[in-house]
């Protein structure tokens, strides 16, 4: 296997093959994003991914009934033509038996570039699931941090998947509209937009200035101001709140995220709420005011 540059996974593709379509992201303007930063995005060749797959296969030949996953990076793979991600899928399912999830990360603006038909063909052809970068259902917010559409494209682009037959992880950022009322606008509107979509597991992180970014110069000059640990909590309150897709699965446990949660919505929500509040409502006063950091 053959990579370059830095490689990145959602947490929960961390016992897959690893297979590098695309080096970088095609989009990377995000604010808050540090990831491809050092590498200018290109698609590899079909032939060379080819050749990729036969030496996963040739170095998995004594366990090849155990690759059963595989992660198709880097930023934002869907942004191939959909005759080569066919033709990646048909040659990945040829060489390991027992593959069953293919996924990838998806940018709103190269799903949105895919009609609902080429989207089926991939689902049809094994791609099982997709990651995309929602973070807010807020216009305004979503303008703020560069993220290049709107939520109705948003909308069109989770829609699209669904649709589609492959199973959607739609990933919001708690936090990214920062303090005041955009705090609460930024939630309401994010809950409103992940009721329409209906994905499949909803994955959440909370926003952290990672140097570098847009973000972090933004916070270094006051132009951004990060929650603090309870405005953290009371955010991620609110989305569970508002949210009414009793089938949907809530994934909080990221790294950033100051309390891990996890569970379904229609069995694990009380619980979900009842672990937040247990926070708000013993607050320690030494963390009010302060930028969130790091878990309690």
């Amino acid at each position: 296997m053959r990579y370059e540059g830095n490689i990145y996974r959602p947490p929960q593709e961390a016992d897959a093959y690893i297979l590098q379509c695309t080096i970088g992201c095609s989009y990377n303007k995000c604010t808050y994003c540090s990831m491809y930063k050092d590498v200018r995005y290109r698609a590899r060749d079909i032939g060379e991914l080819i050749e990729d797959i036969q030496m996963a296969k040739r170095a998995y030949v004594t366990n090849i009934q155990k690759i059963e996953k595989v992660f198709l990076s880097d930023g934002d793979a869907i942004s191939l033509p959909t005759s080569m991600l066919l033709e990646i899928l048909a040659e990945l399912y040829s060489a390991f038996p027992n593959l069953s999830h293919v996924s990838t990360y998806a940018g709103p603006q190269s799903t949105l570039s895919k009609t609902e038909e080429e989207l089926t063909q991939l689902r049809q052809a094994g791609l099982t699931m997709t990651y995309l970068g929602v973070e807010s259902g807020s216009d305004e917010v979503l303008s703020m941090i560069r993220k290049g559409v709107s939520a109705e494209e948003m909308l069109v682009a989770g829609r699209n998947i669904v649709a589609s037959g492959i199973k959607l992880v739609a990933m919001v950022m708690i936090g990214i509209g920062g303090r005041g009322e955009i705090s609460q606008t930024h939630i309401k509107e994010t809950a409103t937009l992940i009721n329409q979509i209906k994905p499949y597991l909803l994955g959440t992180l909370t926003t952290v200035a990672i140097e570098g970014t847009v973000l972090y110069r933004q916070v270094a000059k006051g132009e951004f101001n990060l929650l603090d640990p309870y405005e953290v909590l009371k955010e991620m309150k609110m989305l569970l709140e508002h949210i009414e897709l009793p089938a949907l699965y809530i994934d909080g446990t990221h790294a950033s995220n100051l309390l891990p949660i996890k569970g379904l919505l229609k069995d694990d929500k009380l619980k979900m709420l009842a672990s937040i509040n247990k926070y708000l409502d013993n607050k320690d006063e030494s963390l009010i005011g302060k930028a969130y950091c790091g878990r309690f």
